[in-house]
């Protein structure tokens, strides 16, 4: 029998599926989520099988109906938030950092907030400055909140499936341009434990370590790479929060060499976040200084030849990772 391949978007409206037919606990709450589908149609038919009591279009107030999702996840629902652009995330950032990310602490672990606030990150859409951001380091550097970013279909049913069931506030991050991308995506139920990375690609002589969009763009410098007998291995964190560490170390630790890919401005993000981890648990096997490659610390430019500069590329990766290499060509 061929593999089941769906795309990114069918792999997450499949999950959601599943999700709110296993558990009658699980809905949606966000600005044309019902009727529309969303402006990318990644729910498109959920309202006709759920109906508008369980997938609730929303005033145009993201601090509105995000904090009616936390005070639905305390009372007994496991509310799914959808916004449809992460700029827009600024708008409920009291909502997830000063109340879904503190209650549980606060109330002496009485009350939880198991919620799942879904957005978009990535350039390259030609959407201008307010809707092309990738601002997931913010809700990183917040205690009580789980970070989720996956990079395939797989990995976004598997993700988010777990995402929904888990007992704390996870804001999960679909790039939009990645939406079309198919891949395998098995029909039975299965969910991806958060906190596990995994490697994407073996290799010896260089790690990439990459989130979200840029796995693929990775995963194309590596195979640019071995066309110049460089081998690259590709590690996928798929959570920024909790962040598997172990894994990272150990493929450092293996090629000696690694560049941290991520899509986030590189000033205090992610990336740097990662490449501290390495230098601190890896720098007596590093044979050169870990690299950082994230978007260029601008606004993200409307004109296509600017915004595509704006990003790392194959291209742009493979060159880095040559120039690390270089002793050994």
């Amino acid at each position: 029998m061929p593999e089941r391949e769906l795309t990114f978007a069918q792999a997450v409206r499949e999950a959601l599926a599943e999700e709110m037919r296993h558990d009658p606990r699980v809905c949606i709450f966000g600005e044309d989520v019902a009727e529309a589908g969303t402006p990318f149609k990644v729910l498109s038919g959920l309202v006709e099988e759920f109906g508008p009591e369980r997938l609730i279009d929303t005033p145009i107030s993201e601090a509105g109906f995000t904090g009616i999702a936390v005070g639905a996840a305390m009372t007994g629902l496991r509310p799914v938030v959808d916004i449809m652009f992460g700029d827009f995330v600024t708008l409920a950032m009291d909502q997830m950092v000063n109340q879904a990310a503190k209650i549980h602490y606060m109330s002496g672990g009485h009350w939880r907030v198991p919620m799942v606030l879904r957005t978009t990150l990535g350039a390259t859409r030609r959407s201008a400055a307010q809707h092309s951001q990738s601002l997931h380091a913010w809700f990183s550097h917040i205690p009580g909140l789980k970070v989720v970013l996956p990079s395939t279909p797989y990995d976004a049913k598997g993700l988010l499936k777990a995402a929904i069931r888990d007992e704390n506030p996870v804001v999960f991050f679909e790039d939009k341009m990645m939406y079309k991308l198919k891949g395998p995506v098995p029909a039975e139920d299965y969910a991806i434990p958060l906190g596990v990375a995994e490697v994407k690609r073996s290799g010896d002589d260089i790690t990439l370590v990459a989130t979200s969009s840029m796995v693929q763009v990775a995963l194309g410098a590596a195979n640019l790479l071995e066309k110049q007998s460089i081998s690259a291995e590709v590690i996928d964190p798929r959570t920024t929060w909790p962040l598997d560490e172990a894994a990272i170390l150990a493929s450092a630790k293996k090629t000696s060499r690694v560049i941290v890919l991520d899509e986030g401005y590189g000033r205090y993000g992610v990336a740097s976040e990662i490449a501290a981890v390495i230098a601190e648990g890896a720098f007596y096997d590093l044979d050169a200084p870990v690299k950082r490659m994230g978007a260029m610390q601008v606004p993200i430019p409307f004109s296509p030849p600017l915004e595509d500069a704006t990003v790392p590329t194959e291209e742009t990766v493979c060159a880095a990772a040559r120039a690390m290499c270089k002793h050994q060509l």
